[in-house]
This record gives C-alpha cells, structure tokens and sequence, in this order.
C-alpha cells in the first residue's frame, strides 16, 4: 500500500527543484520519491550491517563465556598482523 508524504517549502524553492526535475525529464514527486526509496535503502543496509555486527559480537562473547577464546598479547598480535600485511603487499611480486 502506498503513502503519502507531505511538507512544506517556499514556492521558489519547489519552482527551482521543479525546473531541475523537469530538466532531468522527470517530475519533483518522482525526485522526492526516489529521494526517499534512497534513504529507506541507506537506513535497511544500516540495520542489516548493525544485525550483523550484533551477531558477530554475541558470538564473541559465547567464545569468551565457553571457554573456547584464544588471547594474543599485544606485541604478539602485532607481530602478526604485520606478517599478514606483508603477505598481502608481496603476493604479486611471487
């Protein structure tokens, strides 16, 4: 079902975003309505990705509160991420 959405603007700015619409060959409810479906799009991803990051952090805790965590030290870690980064920088030169 489709809804309505209303607000107000002064009249030169809804002439100029109207000639603009026009130049684009379409009409200013057209401009707004994919306006919108823009930001009703951006705001799934959001949610979707917050989801996600939600289960990933849950499932972290589940590893830490079974027992089943592996903790690396700090230096350790470093270490490592930089044998990974070089790796990465060197695999096209193999």
């Amino acid at each position: 079902m489709d809804t309505r959405i209303q607000f107000r603007i002064d009249e030169e700015t809804k002439r100029l975003a109207q000639l603009m619409a026009e130049s684009q060959g379409r009409t200013l409810s057209d401009a707004c309505r994919e306006l919108t479906e823009g930001l009703a799009e951006e705001q799934r991803k959001t949610m979707t990705h917050d989801s996600w990051l939600t289960e990933q952090i849950n499932a972290a805790f589940d590893k830490i509160d079974s027992g089943k965590a592996n903790f690396i030290e700090d230096n350790e870690a470093k270490i490592e991420m930089e044998a990974r980064k070089n790796k990465i920088r060197n695999r096209d030169k193999i």
